[in-house]
């Protein structure tokens, strides 16, 4: 019975990750959504608000770590794992944030935006979790 609620919550979780996908363009201010849906690399970025775009990142960054955390601790129940993947979020979330502000505010007209698209990437999809789940997972069941 344990193991069932276990499947159920981590289902629950992931499917929270996919509202928040499906979603974005409610819960979210990024009118980069639509400009790298189109043919954005000759193109200037579009005019936005850039606190605005700012804080909506770092809110859906927020709400994918505390929601892959969760899955985390559902999976293992190791505290040492939560802390050390609250450090690693914590950190590769400032760099990857200062890197994003960065290059909103020194962006070239019309230059490429594959570093910014990238970069972005890492912080609006819950990519962290695809990499530090089977990362634990091996690292916890090879060392028995």
């Amino acid at each position: 019975m344990k193991r069932i609620l276990k499947i159920f919550g981590v289902i629950i979780l992931a499917s929270l990750l996919v509202l928040i996908r499906a979603f974005e363009d409610i819960l979210f201010y990024d009118p980069l959504l639509h400009f790298f849906e189109i043919d954005y690399k000759s193109m200037p970025l579009p005019k936005m608000d850039a606190f605005a775009l700012q804080t909506g990142v770092a809110l859906r960054f927020l709400l994918n770590t505390i929601i892959s955390l969760a899955i985390l601790w559902l999976v293992f129940k190791d505290r040492q794992i939560i802390k050390l993947s609250l450090i690693l979020y914590s950190f590769l979330f400032s760099i990857l944030f200062l890197a994003f502000s960065f290059i909103i505010f020194t962006s070239e007209e019309s230059s490429g935006h594959f570093v910014l698209f990238y970069v972005r990437r890492f912080l609006i999809q819950p990519l962290f979790l695809l990499i530090l789940l089977p990362a634990f997972y091996f690292q916890k069941y090879k060392s028995r």
